[in-house]
């Protein structure tokens, strides 16, 4: 077996550990007899577990079908988090005293890890993240002294706190091949080219660098953006006049990630937070990085038109 065989085969196993997870928080949701949307919940944990499981092996038409399943579960508001067992707080204020700063080494190794198996191995940077999750698993119980139970019901608690989040990272991703495909790109760049003047290269940066920006914030992704984006603005107004294509290309992707600070889509990034600390505001995030992230889109466009050519 050659290390491309190999990665998708270990790629596959990890799909499959995080459909056991959502199996695992399905099971939790079908025993909790006050769940207030018990049914519905437990089906969208259980349709994920299947399709993380069993995907590769289900025609692409039924896993069309069973998302189509889970958007009308969400636009019903049939997914909502149910009992969780509660933290004993002087138990977790001992257990914090008793690890101090230990506690980060997990969060520290997982990095660390990826990025040595990604560095030095034939690896993808997906399975690299895999691997070192799952040595990290093992880690994080050396150090924690933690019960296999422990971990299952964090795992629930985790899971049910993202809810419908969960599954937004793959639809985003889906999303951008989609309009790329669809010539999305193209249309926006007949759409600029009628508000750009002609050799204007000032604002050729400004449609790259604030189009990456918002293209963004409706997408979730600046990856995904970045395609769509480049192709309609970035190759005719920014490139085609002269400029940098390394330096122009990072500084738009750049000006994506202000982007992703504006926009509830970017669900990991501001409304997880939001889900995870229990704030009332699920905008909060967004709104404390609003300022910043408008600074440095202006930033992001004095950089381009200094540096990009």
């Amino acid at each position: 077996m050659d290390i491309t065989q190999l990665s998708n085969v270990l790629l596959e196993v990890f799909y499959m550990m995080i459909g056991l997870y959502m199996g695992i928080t399905m099971v939790f949701t079908l025993k909790d007899v006050n769940h207030k949307t018990r049914v519905g919940t437990s089906l969208f944990w259980g349709i994920l577990s299947v399709i993380f499981i069993f995907g590769k092996y289900i025609p692409s038409a039924i896993v069309g079908l069973l998302i189509v399943v889970i958007a009308i579960l969400s636009a019903t508001k049939q997914i909502n988090i149910g009992t969780l067992k509660q933290l004993d707080e002087t138990f977790t204020n001992l257990k914090a005293e008793q690890l101090g700063l230990k506690i980060f080494i997990p969060s520290l190794a997982i990095a660390i890890i990826a990025m040595l198996i990604a560095t030095f191995t034939e690896f993808s940077g997906t399975v690299a993240i895999g691997i070192s999750s799952v040595v990290t698993i093992g880690l994080t119980f050396a150090i924690t002294k933690a019960k296999p139970m422990e971990f299952l019901e964090d795992s629930n608690r985790m899971y049910q706190s993202m809810g419908s989040f969960t599954i937004l990272p793959q639809l985003l991703a889906s999303l951008g091949v989609l309009f790329t495909a669809a010539g999305v790109g193209d249309k926006i760049s007949s759409i600029i080219s009628g508000v750009i003047p002609s050799g204007n290269i000032l604002a050729g940066v400004i449609a790259y660098c604030v189009g990456m920006a918002v293209f963004t914030m409706i997408m979730g992704n600046a990856f995904a953006a970045f395609s769509v984006i480049t192709v309609g603005v970035g190759l005719p107004f920014v490139f085609a006049q002269g400029g940098d294509p390394v330096v122009c290309s990072i500084l738009a992707l750049t000006a994506g990630y202000c982007g992703t600070l504006l926009t509830p889509m970017a669900a990991n990034f501001n409304m997880l937070p939001a889900a995870l600390l229990e704030l009332k505001d699920k905008n909060a995030v967004i709104k404390a990085q609003a300022p910043v992230a408008l600074i440095l889109l202006v930033i992001h466009v004095f950089l381009m038109y200094t540096l990009g050519f």
